[in-house]
């Protein structure tokens, strides 16, 4: 088990920032509406999993924000639970880049952030490696421990020191170039890493094919 916080080295958030970042999460998390509920209940996230996520919506938005209205609120949770910052997924099946965005956007100026930091610090020696949010709260909710690095580009040396305590890393990462090179990066800088080779698709679409025991094969 890893004992290093994530986000030593970085900028610590101001008592304002703190006090901004959890008004908007609570506020987001109870803008969730079943319509969004039942769309996650279909990625196989349970009601349970989208609380202790504090998953949301933004309705309302905070000031720089104002973008993402209508999207789902990705909160970077610390071990406290305390939210650290925000990412958020556009819910919509347009092109997005026909709409000038990505599928998955993070605020201006952001620093690249490991997703569920909660996971470094459970008991145990696994840890597995998803490449999208939501993909690791699927782990999650199967049994498994699991944290995201959303791309390779915010993958950063130092987190292979966070990964360094565990004896073993499994890389869940989607099955096209952009997974690949993450997959790679990973592999390269920690020793006890390797790939999961998922066939189906991302860990979405492999458990919307195989189901929750699939998954654990996978990892056995």
């Amino acid at each position: 088990m890893s004992t290093s916080e994530e986000p030593a080295g970085l900028q610590p958030l101001s008592p304002s920032q703190r006090e901004m970042l959890e008004e908007a999460t609570a506020t987001y998390q109870s803008s969730l509406s079943d319509e969004v509920e039942e769309y996650l209940g279909g990625r196989g996230l349970s009601p349970w999993d989208l609380r202790s996520a504090r998953l949301g919506v933004v309705e309302d938005p905070f000031p720089g924000h104002e973008r993402f209205r209508g999207w789902l609120a990705i909160p970077y949770l610390g071990r406290d639970d305390v939210p650290l910052t925000l990412r958020f997924r556009c819910l919509s099946g347009h092109d997005h880049r026909e709409f000038g965005h990505g599928k998955y956007m993070s605020q201006t100026g952001d620093v690249p952030r490991v997703y569920n930091v909660r996971a470094l610090h459970r008991p145990g020696d696994v840890l597995e490696v998803a490449e999208g949010e939501l993909d690791a709260l699927l782990l999650e909710s199967v049994g498994l421990n699991a944290i995201a690095i959303p791309g390779a580009a915010l993958w950063k040396p130092h987190h292979a020191r966070l990964l360094a305590g565990f004896n073993k890393v499994r890389v869940w990462a989607d099955p096209d170039d952009a997974g690949a090179a993450l997959s790679t990066k990973i592999t390269q800088s920690v020793r006890q890493a390797k790939s999961i080779r998922l066939r189906l698709g991302d860990v979405t679409d492999t458990f919307k094919s195989v189901g929750a025991d699939g998954l654990l094969e996978l990892a056995s």
